[in-house]
């Protein structure tokens, strides 16, 4: 559980679980059947993805790719840190990619505009947690003690601004922020009456050793009341330009069947779990618990770019180089 703890925590520090690759000879056999690819290219799809909840949803169309049954051909590879897709997309060592949100700003301002976002495969996962203090709204946080992790990041941003948008000035929250998700599951676990702010699956992870831990708020649903469009975005697919150019149609039947996953996975939770599990992207246990606070969606074109501009924007206003300087354009987004 201890190697779990600090595999996930690499999701959130950069805003995350040691890599592997699904069964390549699956899915070379795959090429041969494959008659839609053979119209675009001769090569499988190389599908990168970090470990996590920006995986989770790929897991049944990794299985389907496994089995043979997929209009696309597909390699997948599973990776443990941000920094390894930032690296592997520069190289041009992946084809489509399932990274952070604010990492993909990152990697379109490194490659001037190269990349495009082709769908937002997760939203928020981050939540108020604790056992005694009863928290109805977000007005409830005001003088209260809450540990965190995520400092300098996508959750310091994203929690700033929720409060801010509920007339709470940071200042007026005692949080204290610690390295690491685990250190914040053991102050709840010592203190009964503490209140935590922590993602999915971490919650999941504390769930099991700490009795009574309840969810006081969900910061989607609070990003989703202050009402300005956005939404809270924590995962999204790109692909480079260059990779998209010439293969559209076998980008649409990604799309399709990356919609059918995640369908698969938000329907069928314990047996997605078991897939997560297989594939190296979570554990089983773990991963039923937190399926359904996962937020796994898979929003395409004006979806997407309405759910992630001003998710993107938030971020850019509280620290630019938290998405690589430059806020993107319309260019950013993958709209057909």
């Amino acid at each position: 559980m201890k190697k779990l703890y600090k595999s996930i925590a690499l999701f959130f520090a950069l805003l995350i679980l040691v890599s592997c690759t699904a069964k390549k000879d699956a899915v070379e056999n795959k090429v041969e059947e494959n008659t839609t690819m053979s119209k675009v290219t001769a090569e499988p799809i190389k599908v990168l993805a970090l470990k996590g909840p920006t995986g989770m949803g790929l897991s049944k169309l990794m299985e389907e790719s496994e089995k043979g049954n997929t209009e696309n051909s597909y390699e997948f590879e599973l990776v443990a840190s941000p920094q390894d897709l930032i690296a592997k997309a520069v190289k041009n060592e992946a084809d489509i990619i399932a990274m952070p949100s604010n990492m993909a700003a990152v990697l379109w301002n490194k490659t001037e505009g190269k990349f495009s976002v082709l769908n937002v495969n997760t939203l928020g996962v981050l939540y108020i947690v604790g056992r005694n203090d009863e928290i109805k709204e977000v007005s409830d946080l005001k003088g209260k003690t809450i540990y965190a992790s995520g400092k300098g990041a996508s959750p310091e941003y994203s929690f700033n601004y929720i409060l801010s948008k509920n007339a709470i000035s940071p200042e007026d929250v005692n949080i204290v922020w610690k390295n690491e998700h685990a250190e914040v599951v053991g102050e709840l676990a010592k203190d009964e009456n503490a209140l935590g702010l922590i993602p999915q699956p971490f919650v999941a992870v504390a769930s099991t050793k700490i009795e009574n831990l309840k969810i006081f708020l969900d910061l989607t649903k609070e990003w989703e009341k202050i009402g300005e469009g956005s939404q809270l975005v924590m995962g999204v697919t790109v692909a480079g330009d260059e990779f998209i150019e010439g293969r559209e149609e076998a980008v649409a039947e990604f799309l399709r069947e990356y919609r059918e996953s995640v369908d698969f996975v938000n329907k069928n939770v314990s047996d997605s779990a078991d897939l997560m599990e297989k594939f190296g992207i979570l554990d089983a246990k773990i991963a039923e618990k937190a399926i359904p606070y996962c937020n796994i969606v898979s929003l395409e074109g004006e979806d997407s770019k309405s759910a992630l501009e001003g998710y993107l924007k938030v971020l850019f206003e509280a620290n630019p180089q938290s998405v690589g300087g430059v806020l993107p354009d319309e260019s950013l987004y993958y709209i057909k």
